[in-house]
């Protein structure tokens, strides 16, 4: 049994104190998320406040010397040490790179480790780490995510392994102690969403889901319109995301020097090591992910929940129809259709044919896609917002919303619980999809009902040693 992150002064030092006062946080204190719109409400003592007060003597009750060097007081590209975020990277391929290299240029964290199962990419981040720190560099690798867990000098994690890994790293790390920004999408099953939702408001961590679109100001500013009822009565939302590949088969192989195949595999069944069933092509295999419609669907049917107000519920009834591939490896949807409908008579139609998410009302349309934003009538994108509209949650960067909540302890703008909402309605498509049948959704109790056998497909075997 792994430790719990704790301790006193006498064991883990002065440090560990700080960062346990700082962190410690019950799930009943997290604030309503919308007083996040101001700023300077600061929940608690941050970790900032907590040195500023200990150097003017405020209150810290521990007197000791403290040696400030230069790279402590911070500098043009480094806040002070003590007011960093240290943070660890566990997956470090290509999403995972992507965030080592964003978060490795913000002055404000400390990368200190990474972790992958493939040797090359967790040196090559481990480099990457040494390069641009220079002398001051200190970044650990390893293989074992729980290695890096057990580190007292980390804060908070970045996860991007493949999904079938998010909610067991990502519970690991709320029991260690780690805030987490965990990509998406969130889970594999539903029953992983409701035990990571769970474990995080137990251990009262903050936690972002990599759902970035709710940072982009076009889907904000798409979904304020809609809310505020400015295309009328929202009838249907489409969300285009795009259609699922093929492939042939390929020979069963050794697994290249330096991946360990068996921790990759994880939780999933064994299988023997082919190169189209690792890294970016685990998508299309569902012994891992969900296919387009865990992939972009995480996105796109995310902002339909937000646009429709539904991150704390859901569709009732789900109808999907999908091809799926007649040989090879791949068994992921390649086309496909889902129409669910909510409560009040919504359909939230998703398909693979197009991009992006469409609200439609009585009085026009709005179309939003990255980087893109349309309207019917055409006036409605030059619209300005009035005291009595809905404005949604302002995020200044989908990192930066995160390190800011780590900092004051409130809850970002994606949130495990709606992360965990928005990977449900992709998880009842696919299921529909699978069986060939519609099947219905209780949003309050978060069952299917009516369905036995389709109840069953909310959870899956984990091979052992590993279980939730």
């Amino acid at each position: 049994m792994r430790p719990e992150l704790t301790g006193d002064l006498t064991r883990w030092g002065f440090r560990t104190i700080v960062r346990n006062r700082f962190k410690a946080r019950s799930a009943s204190s997290q604030p309503d998320r919308t007083e996040f719109q101001d700023m300077g409400g600061s929940r608690g003592v941050t970790r900032r406040v907590f040195f500023r007060r200990a150097a003017a003597g405020m209150g810290v009750g521990i007197g000791m010397p403290y040696l400030l060097t230069g790279t402590a007081l911070g500098n043009a590209t480094k806040a002070p040490a003590n007011s960093r975020i240290t943070l660890g990277f566990i997956g470090v391929g290509s999403m995972g790179g992507g965030h080592l290299n964003t978060l490795l240029h913000n002055r404000r964290v400390e990368v200190r480790a990474v972790c992958d199962v493939d040797q090359g990419a967790r040196k090559g981040a481990a480099d990457r780490v040494r390069k641009v720190y220079g002398d001051r560099a200190d970044c650990a690798d390893y293989n074992d995510f729980r290695d890096l867990l057990d580190r007292k000098d980390i804060d908070a994690v970045v996860i991007a392994t493949p999904d079938h890994w998010h909610a067991l790293i990502a519970i690991a790390a709320c029991r260690a102690g780690k805030d987490i920004y965990c990509e998406k999408p969130l889970t594999l099953t539903i029953e992983e969403g409701r035990e990571l939702v769970r474990a995080v408001r137990r251990y009262g961590r903050v936690f972002q889901t990599g759902s970035q679109q709710r940072s982009d100001h076009r889907f904000r500013f798409a979904c304020e319109l809609v809310r505020s009822g400015r295309i009328g009565r929202v009838h249907t939302v489409r969300t285009g995301i795009g259609g699922g590949p093929t492939c042939g088969w390929e020979p069963d192989v050794d697994p290249p020097p330096g991946l360990d195949w068996n921790m990759w595999l994880g939780p999933a069944p064994y299988k023997p090591y082919t190169p189209r069933r690792c890294h970016y092509e685990f998508r299309w295999f569902y012994d891992y992910s969900g296919g387009k419609m865990t992939d972009w669907g995480a996105h796109h049917n995310d902002i339909a929940q937000w646009g429709l107000g539904m991150d704390e519920s859901g569709p009732i009834h789900i109808d999907g129809r999908g091809e799926f591939p007649k040989d090879g490896l791949y068994d992921t949807a390649t086309r496909f259709t889902v129409v669910y409908t909510y409560a009040n008579g919504v359909r939230l139609i998703c398909s693979s044919e197009g991009h992006g998410c469409r609200f439609e009302g009585t009085d026009g349309w709005v179309h939003v896609d990255r980087g893109s934003i349309d309207a019917n009538p055409k006036g409605l994108l030059e619209a300005k917002l009035g005291a009595d509209d809905v404005h949604l949650y302002r995020s200044p960067g989908h990192h930066e919303d995160w390190l800011r909540c780590v900092e004051d302890r409130r809850r970002p703008i994606c949130d495990v619980a709606i992360g965990y909402r928005s990977v449900t309605v992709c998880h009842l498509g696919n299921i529909s999809m699978r069986l060939g049948r519609p099947i219905r959704w209780d949003p309050q109790s978060e069952q299917i009902v009516g369905d036995d056998e389709a109840a069953r497909w909310i959870s899956k075997p984990m091979r052992a040693p590993w279980h939730l």
